[in-house]
């Protein structure tokens, strides 16, 4: 993918968990120890119905995703993340209460972490992983973002989600299940199964002259993590 003589390539290390819900709605949780922004969590949501939601924890970073991604509606709200052993907790100001359990490392997570970090997480590396991941998982791991933007996922490990009980705007959303229909907000889904997949993310956003992007004062580097 050829890369725009004027862009700014900005790398998100951290994890993204697809879960799906009986209710119809299924939800995408992004959670991003290392960023430009510095460390923060977001949560997409697409309701039964097709309605996308967005919930993000500033308004730059809301307005940095919502330039990515496509939504119906976008909402600022504290989204906090606490992981103890194999159990996430999530919540998202009064609106989300999301908690979920993960299996053990299984053979494809055990096959993503022999791949050495820095090689995973570089953008040509998706031209061998892309092929794969259509196939076994039903992703994309490369292809074009909202605004001119371009984007790589650089999976580093996977894991199973076993359970989840999520409430939403005080609904109980119902049993875990398959996420299905695929979500809509970008060219890129997340795997039918859920599961919590280790991943870089890098985009390339275009620039107009005079202008970039800046990092947020104090933000940790984005090199790739070893995971857990």
């Amino acid at each position: 993918m050829r890369r725009s003589a004027r862009a700014a390539r900005l790398r998100f290390d951290g994890w993204i968990a697809g879960i799906g819900t009986a209710s119809g709605t299924r939800l995408v949780l992004g959670h991003w120890p290392r960023s430009p922004f510095g460390p923060f969590s977001d949560v997409m949501v697409e309701r039964g119905d097709g309605h996308r939601l967005l919930l993000a924890p500033t308004r730059r970073t809301a307005d940095f995703i919502a330039a990515t991604y496509a939504f119906d509606e976008v909402r600022v709200v504290p989204v906090r993340v606490r992981v103890r052993g194999d159990t996430w907790a999530v919540t998202a100001g009064p609106l989300l209460d999301m908690r979920f359990t993960t299996a053990r490392r299984g053979l494809l997570g055990l096959v993503l972490r022999t791949v050495p970090g820095v090689l995973a997480s570089r953008p040509f590396w998706t031209v061998v992983t892309d092929p794969p991941a259509r196939l076994l998982l039903g992703v994309r791991t490369r292809g074009t973002a909202g605004g001119g933007r371009y984007e790589w996922y650089g999976a580093r490990d996977l894991r199973r989600v076993l359970s989840a009980t999520t409430t939403l705007e005080g609904r109980y959303l119902g049993a875990l299940t398959a996420v299905e229909p695929a979500v809509r907000f970008g060219f890129g889904s997340t795997p039918r199964r859920p599961s919590l997949v280790a991943v870089t993310t890098t985009v390339d956003v275009p620039q107009a002259p005079g202008h970039r992007v800046v990092p947020t004062p104090g933000a940790l580097p984005c090199t790739p993590g070893s995971g857990s």
